[in-house]
C-alpha cells in the first residue's frame, strides 16, 4: 500500500510536469510504465465491484491518471507526440480490457461467495427441470395423418406455396371466369408478366401438386401432399386465412369409388378409433366427378346426437371424389384406361375434432398455455 501511495505521488508530480511543459519523451514513457505497473498491481488485489469501479475512475475516469497523461501529449515536443500518443492509447485499451475481464470475473463469482465468507450456494437443493420443446398440434396432426397413408403405400411429397394460376385453377378444370373460382378467395401476387398477366398467387389448396405429379410420371400414382394454403377471408372460430391442407391422389387402372371408400374408411378408423363408420354424400368440386362430402359417425355420442356433431350424429372431415376425366386428359392420361380418386382435408380440423378444440384461431395465437396441453 505504501508503494502505491508513493507511486501515486510520483505520478502526480510527473503529470504536473507535463502540464508545465517540463518533461521530455523519455520521462513521459517512463511515466506510462509506472502507471501501468501500479494499475496492474492494484487490480490483482481488488475483490469487490465497488473497489473495481474506484480503480477505473482513478485511472480511466475524466480526471484519471491515464486521461491526464493523454491530455499532456500536446505539451511534448512535436517530433515525440506520435510515438508517445500511440503507446498511451495502446495502454488505455489494454487497461480497459483488463477492467472488463476482472469485472466479468467478479460478477461470475458474486453468487458463490459473500463478504462474510459464507457459501450462498446450497448444493442440496433440487435442480431445475429442463423443459423440452414439443411438436405443434398441427405438426403432430400432419405427421399422424401422413403416417396412416404411408402405411397404405402412398408417397409423401411437397410443392410450392407460391403457385401459378395454371396449376392452381386451370388444369384442375377451373378455367378463367369460371364461377367455381368463387369457392376459393385467392391472394394474388402483384407481379406482371410481359404479356400483361398476373398469374401468381398463394396457393388456395395443395391440389396443384396432383397436376405436377401426374405430369412428371406415368401411372400408377399414389401421393399425399401436406402443406400450408392461403385464403383471403375473415377469421372466426372455424376459418383462418392460413391453414394446413393435406391432399391425396391415387391413379391407376380399374380404380373405382369403392377403392376411395375403403381407403378413407380405414383412415377414419386409424385416426378416430376402430368403431368409426364413414358416410359419403354428394358434393361438388370442379376437379372430381362424382364428388363427395365424407363424414364419420360422432365419436362423442356414437351417433345419437350431441353438441360436437350438431345433433346430427355425423361429423364432416373432408371432401373427396373420383378424378375428373378432363383433369386426366389435361396431363396426358387416357381416361378410358386410367381412373383415380382424390381427397382433401384440413389438418387443423382433424386436430380440433380429435382433441375437442372449438376455435381454430388457437393454433396460431402462440399461447403457450394452449400449446402445452399437447406436449408429450
Amino acid at each position: 500500500m505504501l508503494c502505491g501511495i508513493i507511486c501515486a505521488y510520483i505520478c502526480s508530480i510527473a503529470l504536473d510536469g507535463i502540464q508545465k511543459n517540463t518533461m521530455d519523451q523519455d520521462s513521459y514513457l517512463k511515466l506510462q510504465d509506472d502507471i501501468e505497473k501500479e494499475a496492474v498491481s492494484d487490480l490483482t488485489e481488488i475483490a469487490s465491484l465497488d473497489d473495481l469501479e474506484s480503480w477505473r475512475v482513478d485511472l480511466l475516469g475524466r480526471n484519471g491518471k491515464l486521461t491526464g497523461l493523454l491530455r499532456g501529449i500536446s505539451e511534448l515536443p512535436v517530433d515525440s507526440r506520435r510515438e508517445a500518443g500511440g503507446k498511451a492509447n495502446s495502454l488505455k485499451k489494454a487497461l480497459t480490457e483488463k477492467y472488463q475481464d476482472h469485472k466479468s470475473y467478479l460478477e461470475g463469482n458474486s453468487s458463490i461467495g459473500s463478504e462474510s465468507g459464507t457459501n450462498s450456494l446450497d448444493v442440496t437443493l433440487p435442480g431445475r427441470n429442463i423443459e423440452f420443446g414439443t411438436l405443434h398440434p398441427t405438426t403432430a396432426a400432419v405427421r399422424e395423418i401422413c403416417q396412416v397413408f404411408e402405411s397404405m403405400g402412398f408417397q409423401i411429397i411437397e410443392g410450392p406455396e407460391v403457385e401459378l394460376d395454371t396449376y392452381n385453377f386451370q388444369k384442375l378444370n377451373i378455367p378463367e371466369e369460371h364461377p367455381a373460382r368463387d369457392m376459393w378467395n385467392s391472394l394474388w401476387i402483384d407481379r406482371v408478366l410481359p404479356d400483361g398477366s398476373r398469374p401468381l398467387l398463394l396457393r388456395t389448396h395443395t391440389s396443384p401438386m396432383q397436376i405436377r405429379t401426374m405430369e412428371s410420371q406415368n401411372p400408377p400414382v399414389r401421393v399425399v401432399v401436406p402443406g400450408k394454403t392461403y385464403r383471403y377471408e375473415a377469421t372466426d372460430a372455424t376459418h383462418e386465412w392460413q391453414f394446413c391442407q393435406i391432399e391425396g391422389l391415387a391413379v391407376d387402372k380399374d380404380i373405382t369409388f369403392a377403392d376411395l371408400k375403403g381407403t378413407l374408411e380405414e383412415f377414419a378408423r386409424r385416426i378416430f378409433g376402430d368403431k368409426r363408420k364413414a358416410r359419403f354424400r354428394c358434393d361438388f368440386f370442379p376437379f372430381v366427378e362424382p364428388g363427395a362430402e365424407v363424414s364419420i359417425d360422432c365419436f362423442k355420442c356414437e351417433g345419437d346426437g350431441c353438441r360436437v356433431c350438431g345433433n346430427s350424429g355425423w361429423i364432416e372431415i373432408m371432401g373427396a371424389g373420383m378424378v375428373h376425366p378432363k383433369v386426366l386428359e389435361g396431363v396426358g392420361y387416357d381416361p378410358e384406361i386410367y381412373s383415380g380418386f382424390a381427397w382433401g382435408m384440413g389438418a387443423e380440423r382433424i386436430a380440433m375434432l380429435k382433441h375437442g378444440i372449438d376455435d381454430i384461431r388457437q393454433f396460431y395465437s402462440n399461447d403457450v398455455r394452449f400449446l402445452k396441453q399437447f406436449s408429450q
